[in-house]
């Protein structure tokens, strides 16, 4: 503790003493850093850095190679249940397949050039099952299983079957099937029918059209005994139902198969237009479309008609009867006695009468010459029966028989070339539409009677196809580019860091570059005492030569003496530079 001349009172030894400390430590610190930049500078330390930056840039070309080839993972299988995604993990694990999960871990993926690889080989395994169960079901039963739990089997089994044969379609991913069997009962009143539900779950972006959904109805219908296709309903992951369009059709309305047919008429039709009218007017040059009107009424029609009654010479006789009965009885008349059982007297004169013109004479005639003392009668019946002229006729329509066709083709101009040489379109003659319009008649079945129509316009077409895009805009080429773009970068950056950065690393390292700087400089100095030797001219001695390699006409003193002194600090730092020169000229002389 000291005392001011101001009065006031400082600790000089404290302050001292902090001072001592303070210095210490910074010269400590100094001390420490002038230890590692001593060490980072001495050649020990300093190969220490080159190879931790060597080992730097290789961890870094190594890490771009890595992630330019990077492996893209693929969905294997997803929506799986925990017994068949233990089982196919053991199986990838047993095959070396790397793999991971998805977020959430609902899907399972594997590297993108192995997906379809690995699918067939789990495939091969029975993997993955998917949870349905199939006849399988049925081989392992065991003894006193009772009669419940046998049909309880049955229908699981059944049930998966069927599963798995609608999964075997292509748009759908996954199908759960519920079958309602009734219990069989021996009175026909109290029998029930059995019902299907079907619920499929279709891949993303596909969908069913009705023709399908109704494969799968029929398909169901036929596998259970007794099931209606009215009785099977679909629906798809989202709620919707698909089967109300294949068994609820409305009685005026034509069923999915109906209008495959009228379509598949429409497209056999037009494409039998197009094909004969195409090598006339060349491919691409004729367009056609057909509307076909379609009666799929079933009709039946029985008729009996009967023909006007026919002369006898052209009529056929079915049957012929005829009857004839006479009585006749003797002139004499009186009391019957001896005199009436007597003959009578012939006449004395005869009695004539007249003749009488055609049949009615003749009978007349007869009747006249029969004695007028006969006196008898006589029935004469005939009946004639003729064939009746009937006709039956029994009539049954089938279905889908063609009502009317409706066809429109139309035609482009034909294409010639003119006195110039140059394109011109020009539109076809009379003759040339009436020979198409024969052509696509006898192709369509034209028939007047059913009043089908048709229609042949020539027309120029419209050509506003978008333009070929270049070959650098198309996408496939654009995605080319950026692979190529890809590797060519890579491999820019991977020559860059060893030949920039890597290699002179290594060198120093391994002081490679001391010695090719070294023996470069001494190529130098021998180029140089060489060009000395043959430019020194002894007659002039005060000729400059210039050692440096820089030529200039200049003070031949100054520049000589500069030459000498140049030559003086080569021999100071490196004699054996110096001495290797003179041994050159030695040799040379």
């Amino acid at each position: 503790m000291a005392v001011a001349a101001d009065g006031t009172m400082t600790n000089d030894g404290n302050t001292s003493a902090t001072e001592g400390a303070v210095s210490g430590d910074t010269s400590s610190q100094e001390a420490r850093r002038s230890g590692v930049a001593g060490y980072a500078q001495s050649p020990q330390g300093r190969r220490v850095l080159l190879m931790v930056a060597a080992a730097a840039v290789i961890a870094l070309m190594i890490g771009i190679w890595m992630w330019s080839q990077k492996t893209e993972y693929r969905v294997l299988f997803s929506n799986f249940s925990d017994r068949d995604g233990g089982a196919i993990v053991a199986s990838l694990q047993q095959m070396n397949v790397p793999y991971k999960y998805s977020e959430g871990g609902s899907a399972i993926l594997v590297p993108e050039t192995m997906v379809h690889d690995a699918r067939l080989k789990l495939a091969a395994q029975g993997l993955p099952k998917g949870g349905n169960v199939g006849f399988e079901l049925m081989e392992n039963q065991k003894l006193g299983v009772s009669q419940f739990l046998e049909q309880v089997n049955f229908q699981r089994a059944l049930e998966g079957e069927l599963a798995r044969s609608i999964q075997s379609l292509s748009a759908v991913q996954a199908a759960r099937i519920h079958l309602a069997l009734p219990k069989a009962s021996v009175f026909v009143r109290d029998q029930q029918k059995p019902t299907a539900s079907v619920i499929l779950s279709l891949y993303p972006g596909r969908m069913l059209d009705p023709q399908q959904v109704s494969a799968i109805v029929h398909l169901v219908a036929s596998s259970v005994p007794e099931l209606s296709p009215k009785a099977v309903t679909i629906v798809d992951q989202n709620g919707n139902l698909l089967s109300d369009t294949t068994t609820k059709q409305p009685g005026n309305s034509l069923d999915p198969t109906q209008l495959k047919y009228v379509q598949d008429l429409q497209q056999d039709i037009v494409k039998r237009v197009e094909s004969i009218i195409a090598p006339i007017v060349g491919n691409g040059n004729v367009r056609a479309e057909a509307t076909a009107d379609v009666d799929f009424s079933r009709s039946e029609q029985a008729a009996e008609t009967f023909k006007p009654n026919q002369t006898a010479d052209t009529a056929a006789v079915r049957s012929k009867q005829s009857s004839e009965s006479q009585n006749g009885s003797s002139s004499t008349s009186g009391v019957p006695g001896a005199l009436t059982n007597q003959p009578p007297a012939p006449a004395t004169a005869p009695i004539t009468n007249p003749p009488v013109a055609g049949a009615a004479a003749g009978a007349a005639g007869a009747a006249a010459a029969t004695p007028a003392t006969t006196n008898g009668t006589s029935h004469k019946d005939a009946t004639i029966n003729y064939e009746v002229d009937k006709t039956v006729r029994y009539v049954q329509q089938p279905m889908g028989g063609v009502k009317r066709l409706t066809v429109a083709v139309v035609v482009n101009y034909k294409r010639t070339v003119d006195q110039t040489g140059k394109v011109v379109m020009k539109p076809l003659t009379e003759a040339e539409r009436g020979q198409i319009a024969d052509l696509v008649k006898e192709a369509m079945g034209y028939n007047k009677d059913r009043g089908d129509s048709l229609n042949v316009v020539n027309t120029q077409f419209n050509s506003d196809a978008e333009p070929e895009l270049p070959l650098w805009k198309q996408p496939d080429m654009i995605q080319l580019a950026k692979e190529i773009g890809k590797y060519v970068l890579l491999a820019a950056v991977l020559l860059y860091l060893y030949f920039g950065v890597l290699r002179p690393i290594i060198w120093k390292i391994t002081g490679k570059e001391e010695k090719e700087a070294q023996a470069r400089a001494e190529a130098e100095a021998a180029e140089a005492a060489a060009n000395a030797a043959a430019m020194y001219d002894p007659d002039n001695p005060d000729a400059v030569v210039n050692l440096s390699g820089e030529g200039g006409e200049i003070d031949e003193r100054a520049a000589y003496k500069a030459n000498l002194e140049t030559a003086k600090q080569w021999a100071k730092n490196d004699p054996k530079l110096v001495a290797s020169i003179i041994k050159t000229w030695v040799n040379n002389e």
